[in-house]
């Protein structure tokens, strides 16, 4: 599943990275660049933009109702039956592209010295060239995609 987002929604695009979701934020696009890039990367456009999801065909449109991310986020994964686990943390939140793990020694010189002696494994975005590791942003982010998934309703067997 590939989204794009439209300028309103940075923070619930950094967020469906961080899920692992293919996902466009172009923070200068307009909505005609929107509409054609979903429309060409067969891509759902999620926006709070009514008149921009009027244009839309509903099957590959979502109109974002609120403002607060966590809501925003709940309400794509709800809509969509997203999945939270197995693609966490596998793109790059900048730049959206997949990022690898890398030796330890490539991140000698490139992240803080105390990152470096604590951490043993690293991750690199070729693209943008940064390095992540699990610190306590992860558990921030698992504490809050907890509290998401307790919000959502149980699946049927």
């Amino acid at each position: 599943m590939k989204f794009i987002v439209d300028v309103m929604l940075g923070r619930l695009a950094r967020w469906l990275r961080l899920l692992g979701y293919d996902t466009i934020y172009h923070h200068t696009a307009s909505d005609d660049d929107l509409f054609f890039m979903a429309h060409q990367d067969r891509r759902i456009l999620l926006t709070r933009d009514r008149n921009l999801a009027q244009r839309m065909n509903p099957a590959y449109c979502l109109l974002i109702t609120n403002q607060d991310v966590r809501e925003q986020l709940k309400q794509v994964v709800r809509h969509y039956g997203l999945n939270l686990e197995d693609y966490l943390f596998s793109r790059c939140t900048r730049c959206n592209q997949l990022v690898q793990a890398v030796p330890k020694t490539m991140a000698r010189g490139q992240v803080p010295d105390f990152i470096y002696e604590s951490i043993t494994i690293f991750y690199y975005c070729d693209q943008c060239q940064k390095f992540y590791w699990a610190g306590s942003h992860i558990q921030q982010a698992r504490a809050v995609l907890s509290q998401l998934s307790s919000d959502l309703p149980m699946k049927e067997s």
